[in-house]
């Protein structure tokens, strides 16, 4: 066997190797970057009155990817970057933006009305919903979601913070929780992940 069949037949092997790999590289599934809950879990009720009087429910987003986040409007620092960072994942979504809901409810009902919740995430992106509610109608929703908050006192009773769990919880259009995203999760992350939902249901 002479040198050049030889270097055409290392050529071809080489090529095989190399298709080989990559068709197994591209048929890998892809994989959501969020934090995955063991199993779908069935995301607990919501039910809230809205700053126009109309009654919020969870249940009504069936066929949306809410994007739901815990906070308060007093927040100096994680509610208004982790709000600016869900517009961004909103606007990168381009028209499957309409299948997707962003909704803040407040830790705070001491002083976050739903008129001022709504207004606060108007500044972000007119389509979010705020909601808040009595101690009593957010108590169960905070439970149910495995939010913790305690009020940090102040230099004044009205001047005070409030400790809070922050993570932003992906429900998917069935109603199940399915993903959860730390701070500063990076925005092309949950756009992924979404798109990935959507992909699912197609």
């Amino acid at each position: 066997m002479d040198r050049k069949t030889i270097l055409v037949g290392l050529a071809i092997f080489t090529f095989i190797a190399l298709l080989t790999v990559a068709t197994i590289f591209l048929k890998r599934p892809d994989t959501f970057r969020g934090t995955e809950y063991q199993q779908p879990l069935a995301a607990s009720e919501i039910t809230l009155t809205r700053d126009n009087g109309e009654i919020f429910r969870l249940s009504g987003q069936k066929g949306k990817v809410v994007l739901l986040f815990f906070g308060y409007t007093f927040c100096p620092d994680e509610c208004p970057t982790t709000l600016a960072e869900l517009k961004q994942v909103y606007d990168g979504l381009g028209g499957d933006a309409k299948f997707v809901e962003v909704v803040l409810i407040s830790v705070d009902p001491g002083r976050d009305t739903p008129q001022h919740i709504q207004d606060y995430v108007n500044r972000f992106n007119p389509s979010f919903i705020g909601l808040s509610g009595s101690q009593a109608e957010l108590e169960g929703v905070w439970k149910n979601y495995g939010i913790f908050r305690e009020i940090v006192p102040g230099t004044s009773p009205a001047n005070y913070s409030v400790d809070h769990t922050a993570r932003i919880s992906l429900i998917d259009p069935d109603g199940n929780l399915r993903l959860s995203y730390g701070i500063q999760t990076p925005v092309d992350d949950i756009i992924h992940d979404v798109e990935l939902i959507f992909k699912s249901k197609k």
